[in-house]
């Protein structure tokens, strides 16, 4: 619950703000340890005019953020800066609000006596499991600066291959939509007025014209009835995908389509290695590692990969024995971790292993962009081609015949 509070400091000076506590009990007992002396406090209820309200749907930390404060923190725990001091500072230095906020709200969990990873642990939506497991294991062994440091090269690396991935599908997205919306508009505007031109003059239509026209006409008719369809069906899709089964679908989709599947499965091999490396350099038992990194890897197909190696593992099966069971994990990289287990080694292996995918990752990406501009540069010229054609090849046959 978040409570507002009017105070003095140990000058005298008055203070307001807000601070997130369980109760009220507990929000007092904090603004005490910060030597204040309370005149008032109560809960905030959300209450005030519309326009005192702060929209904050598009507020969202992106992971661009977060590697950022990890720097940053990694460098202020370096310097042996105090950890509530740590959260202070960047709480009242960050650009973002939304990440201000938590900051914040981390920082009177740490007055509070609260770990670290126990204040992050609170706010799932900016810190993952994955990066509190990493904070948990630097404060048992004393070194967070290194666990910071682990967590943004590991957030950057991850960031930049998945980044350059999205980026490369936003653009021919980008112009298969353009092209649609422009095709619809023509068959919906331009088309029709045509039509009667040439329907009008009395002469033979080619079949192809013919298709052009008739397709008009299904846009004219049945346009406003397509569009809500395709917007219910969006709408089913985008919320049956959010199911565990839709979620299983979509992992299978990514892994089936052609090529752009070696695309993916590169990224979840990359993700899967880096993880794995970042948890074992930060001394997180193998099992663990393997838990949260059936988490990280964001696929379903690869999540029950994981779960049963993890069910043979403790049953006392090494690593590269039970992933050597799925036919999804290839085998130069079952091999590579056994002779990692065998030489105890596995950290370096798996930081090769992440260093090979992510360049494969990199390498898959700019070839399908090399692909996908040639190929879509001659289906769109064939599109609009045999849209022109259609219409303007029985003008000019009217006009010869005029």
């Amino acid at each position: 619950m978040l409570f507002n509070y009017k105070a003095l400091d140990n000058t005298g000076q008055e203070k307001t703000g807000a601070i997130e506590a369980i109760n009220v009990d507990v929000a007092i007992t904090s603004l005490q340890r910060r030597a204040l002396v309370i005149s008032s406090i109560k809960e905030d209820t959300g209450s005030g005019s519309f326009f005192d309200k702060k929209f904050t749907f598009f507020e969202r930390v992106s992971g661009k953020d977060v590697v950022i404060l990890s720097r940053q923190m990694s460098t202020l725990f370096e310097a042996q800066v105090s950890a509530l001091r740590i959260f202070r500072l960047l709480s009242a230095e960050n650009d973002n609000p939304l990440l201000a906020k938590n900051l914040a709200q981390i920082s009177d969990d740490l007055q509070g006596g609260t770990s670290i990873s126990g204040a992050l642990s609170k706010h799932p939506s900016v810190f993952s499991n994955f990066y509190i497991n990493i904070v948990r294991a630097g404060e048992e062994s004393g070194k967070l600066d290194q666990s910071f440091l682990y967590l943004a090269d590991y957030l950057d690396r991850t960031y930049e291959v998945t980044s350059k991935a999205r980026n490369a599908l936003i653009y021919p997205a980008f112009v298969v939509i353009t092209f649609i919306s422009v095709m619809v508009l023509m068959l919906t505007l331009v088309i029709p007025k045509i039509s009667g031109i040439l329907i009008e003059s009395g002469q033979e239509i080619p079949i192809y014209t013919k298709v052009v026209l008739g397709i008009s006409d299904f846009f004219v008719d049945y346009g406003l009835g397509l569009l809500a369809l395709v917007v219910v069906g969006g709408v089913v899709l985008w919320r049956f995908f959010r199911t565990t089964e839709g979620k299983r679908v979509l992992s299978q989709i990514k892994l089936s389509i052609p090529y752009v599947s070696r695309l993916f499965r590169k990224l979840y091999l990359s993700r899967m290695a880096d993880n794995m490396n970042t948890m074992l350099l930060s001394g997180i038992p193998m099992i663990r590692a393997l838990e949260i990194t059936s988490d990280v890897i964001d696929n379903t197909v690869y999540k029950e990969i994981f779960t049963d190696a993890i069910s043979r593992v403790k049953a006392g099966s090494s690593v590269s024995d039970a992933l050597s069971r799925n036919d999804e994990i290839p085998g130069i990289m079952i091999q590579m971790i056994k002779v990692g287990e065998e030489t105890g080694d596995l950290g370096n292996i798996l930081k090769t292993l992440a260093r090979f995918y992510t360049r494969e990752v990199n390498n898959a990406v700019d070839t399908l962009v090399d692909l996908i501009e040639p190929i879509m540069i001659v289906l769109l010229g064939l599109g609009v081609g045999f849209l022109l054609s259609s219409v303007l090849i029985p003008i000019y046959n009217i006009a010869q015949g005029t």
